[in-house]
């Protein structure tokens, strides 16, 4: 592929935002657009976010508010859902549950020796192995090795990142960071656009950022939203 790859972190419904990052980093024919999930919920216009994906072809990658969705289409889990999850839930469209559908788990770019994810990868496993319970919602790793949500984690859990030690380097969002969060292997793109943070995008093979700060805060975050002390 002779153009770029522009990986776009959590949008979260922020269209406006998402509007203007896509005016910041100018997508051309040859480049090519992935969102790493959570494209809707929370936020002002999943559907128009959703919308603005189609029309410029972008390639979406299945993040857990996507998946729960899906699930609770199956008849599962409905109980668990939301106020936000049920307002999503019934307005999403034909051809929104079609590019939910469609939605890869990962995206594998051999050439930068890269992978990009929503959530992560239990360390010590083979990425190309793991599911999408593991993979849209890992956020730590407990002393046992198991892959989970931070809402899950026991006291002395550990960011998966910190023990991501060798390749393929790993673009991922779904935790939310005050700024794009860097280890040697990895690097964290959900940059809180939905909580009065930033959208962020990381682009190869230059591997620069564009960021654009959130129009306000549309969703009380959670109590801890930036996890950089773990």
């Amino acid at each position: 592929m002779s153009g770029r790859i522009i990986a776009i972190g959590d949008i979260h419904g922020c269209a406006d935002e998402f509007e203007e990052l896509l005016v910041r980093v100018s997508p051309t024919g040859d480049d090519r657009v992935v969102l790493v999930g959570d494209q809707i919920n929370r936020g002002p216009d999943s559907l128009r976010v959703m919308d603005i994906a189609r029309s410029i072809g972008a390639t979406m990658l299945l993040g857990n508010h996507e998946r729960r969705l899906m699930l609770a289409r199956e008849g599962k889990r409905i109980k668990q859902l939301s106020e936000e999850d049920l307002d999503t839930f019934r307005k999403l469209r034909p051809e929104d549950w079609a590019c939910m559908d469609s939605a890869l788990l990962t995206l594998h770019l051999p050439e930068y020796d890269t992978v990009i994810v929503h959530g992560g990868f239990a360390p010590g496993v083979d990425w190309r192995t793991q599911g999408a319970q593991t993979v849209t919602r890992v956020q730590v790793v407990d002393s046992k090795g198991n892959a989970l949500k931070r809402s899950e984690a026991p006291p002395g859990c550990r960011h998966w990142t910190t023990l991501w030690n060798a390749a393929p380097f790993v673009i991922y969002g779904h935790t939310p960071w005050r700024e794009p969060h860097f280890t040697e292997w990895t690097v964290g793109i959900d940059t809180g656009c939905v909580y009065g943070g930033w959208l962020s995008a990381y682009i190869l093979p230059d591997r620069r950022l564009v960021q654009v700060p959130a129009r306000r805060c549309y969703f009380r975050p959670p109590m801890r939203w930036c996890i950089s002390a773990w």
